[in-house]
Parts: structure tokens; sequence; C-alpha cells
């Protein structure tokens, strides 16, 4: 993959049905494939997010007027990249851009308390760094950057963002090291307070995939709540990358994980793997949680189309992936560019 292509992924991100590069496997032998590889980082990106109300009352982030989502898109960068963020808030109260796991100065903390917020109307810049692992001049080593991440507003209600966070003003951030293993797609999830994705309960949001598709999901909590993701019929590693390094990587495979306000991990996973297609369940754990409406579908398809057993509920239900904002799947073009 030349990294031209891979550029226009990084700023790409999770608009109702954003998209990014294809990143299927390339064929090295008779029915062998290898998977797609993060390159190394060290670019220079920027990019232009806005803070928009929805129609609905609601808050969203978005890389164009008119596109703001909830979850807001998909930042994607990978370790050593520098990120500088022209972000316009056009709704009608102070906002601003907080975000978790990565490097920045104090003026881009994203609080009031560092006067780092943006007032209605007004546009400021934020800029995002991320680093390799390596060692410190005092021999001690420092973790880099590689992880699942997540941004949000922190001013919106409260000084703490309580009222922005609830009406949907986040997102996720992935930071990739070189080597690692790329998806074919991209979903993200939210467990806020009781509701996936501020969305209504029992709603979903769904995601499709076809069998041996490889899929990742970014996995965010915010909220007043402690919640436990599991997925029906998959399962990942409670590592970093939610992968396995070879057969003697000691970490656990789970397929239920406890997550607390402002906790994010990823996986990946190959879609039906060792079970088929099916209309396979993600919900909260928690009883009566999933009671409430905390659950929603990850279809996987036949390779003809087919869900075996799966009935949408109701008739006119639209297509899986409507509507399913923090996703990214297959597409091309120049690096630098985002469509939506």
């Amino acid at each position: 993959m030349d990294r031209r292509g891979f550029n226009r992924r990084v700023l790409l991100g999770g608009a109702a049905v954003a998209t990014s590069l294809s990143l299927s496997s390339e064929a090295t032998g008779a029915g062998e494939t290898t998977a797609r590889t993060a390159p190394a980082g060290g670019a220079v990106r920027h990019i232009k997010l806005y803070a928009e109300k929805l129609a609905d009352g609601q808050l969203g982030y978005g890389f164009e007027k008119g596109s703001a989502s909830i979850p807001g898109p998909l930042i994607e960068l990978n370790e050593g990249d520098t990120l500088h963020i022209e972000f316009e808030n056009t709704t009608d109260v102070a906002a601003s851009l907080h975000v978790h796991g990565l490097d920045y100065e104090i003026t881009s903390d994203g609080t009031k308390l560092s006067k780092s917020h943006v007032e209605p109307g007004g546009t400021r810049t934020y800029t995002w760094r991320t680093h390799a692992p390596g060692r410190r001049k005092d021999g001690t080593w420092r973790a880099g950057s590689a992880g699942y991440w997540h941004y949000h507003d922190h001013v919106v209600g409260t000084e703490h963002g309580t009222g922005g966070i609830r009406k949907g003003l986040y997102g996720p951030v992935i930071v990739r090291r070189k080597g690692d293993v790329l998806p074919d797609r991209t979903h993200t999830i939210v467990f806020n307070d009781l509701l996936i994705n501020n969305r209504p309960p029992h709603t979903g949001p769904n995601f499709e995939a076809t069998v041996g598709d490889r899929v990742e999901f970014v996995v965010i909590t915010h909220g007043e709540y402690y919640h436990t993701f599991h997925m029906h019929g998959h399962r990942w590693a409670d590592n970093r990358t939610g992968m396995l390094t070879g057969p003697d990587d000691p970490s656990q495979v789970i397929d239920n994980k406890i997550t607390g306000p402002a906790d994010s991990f990823g996986f990946q996973v190959i879609a039906g793997e060792g079970v088929g297609a099916g209309a396979w369940m993600y919900h909260c754990h928690v009883q009566s949680h999933s009671d409430m409406g905390m659950v929603g579908l990850f279809l996987v398809k036949k390779t003809d189309g087919t869900i075996p057993g799966y009935e949408p509920h109701d008739p006119h239900e639209p297509h899986p992936t409507d509507g399913a904002a923090g996703s990214t799947e297959g597409a091309q073009g120049d690096a630098g560019a985002h469509q939506h």
C-alpha cells in the first residue's frame, strides 16, 4: 500500500457512513494472503473540524459544515505524526476539543481553566502530537502513543463538558504503530449513560460485514455508569491492539470487558470466524442496562448477502449501516482529502 493512499484514511472518519481507503489483503501465493499494515509515522497533517447543533437539539462534530454526526468522525494517525486541527464552533455556546492519550501543550488542552476553549462563532487551532516508544535519558522506558483513544468537549454545560458529552460531542481516535494490522472497516460504539451512540433505546446501531472481513471496533464509555461490553460469537485479545502477536502472547482472550466513564479500547475480529454468518448481538451485560435497550447487532452476511434467520423488526428499517456514525469503509482518493 502506498503512503499517499494511507494518508487519506487518516483524515477520514465517521459521518453517517464515512469512507476511507479500502484495505483488502494482497495475494502472496496460491490461496494465501497477507494483512495490510500501518506504515511509519512522522507526517504533519492539517484538518478542519466543526462543532454543530443538530436538528434534534443534540450536538456533534464533523469534518465539514452540515456533516456533524454522533459519534464524531474517526481521526486516525500513526506514531510520530503531528495533527493540526482548525476547530470552528458554530454552536451558540462555548465549546472545545479535548483529547485523551496524545501529546499536546496546555494551549491545546480544550478547557476553560487553560482558556483553550472556543466561544460561539470562534475558531482555534489545536495541535496533537504522537510519539513512538523509546528510552528516556534516564534509561527508563517511555510507552508510545499507539492505542484506541477518544476526543470530546470539555466546557458545554459545566467546566467538565458534562452537557456537551451528554448531547453527543465525542468521537474516536486511533494511533497506529508501524506494522499494526489494518482492518477492512472500523466502527465506533459509545456507551453514553444508558444509550448507544446517543440513539434511542432498542434502536441499534447495527453494523454490517461479510464472513471473512476484518472488522475493527472502537468502544468508548461516557456518562455516569459502568458497563460491560459483550459481543456474541466473537473474541479478542485484551491488549493494545486486540490481537495476539503469536502463540506465546500471554494476553487473555475475552468476549466481555468492563468499561467505565472515559475508558476506551478497541479490537479486531474476523467476521463470522468459526461461527459463520448471523445477526450477532453486542450489548451491555449489566442485565438492567440490556433490558433498557443497550443492545445492537453485528450483521454478518454470507457471501451471497443473506443473513441466516435474520428478520428486521421493522420492514421499513433502513440499511444496517445507515446512520451508523463512527464507521469507515472502502474508497480511494488523494492524500489529505476527506469525504462523506
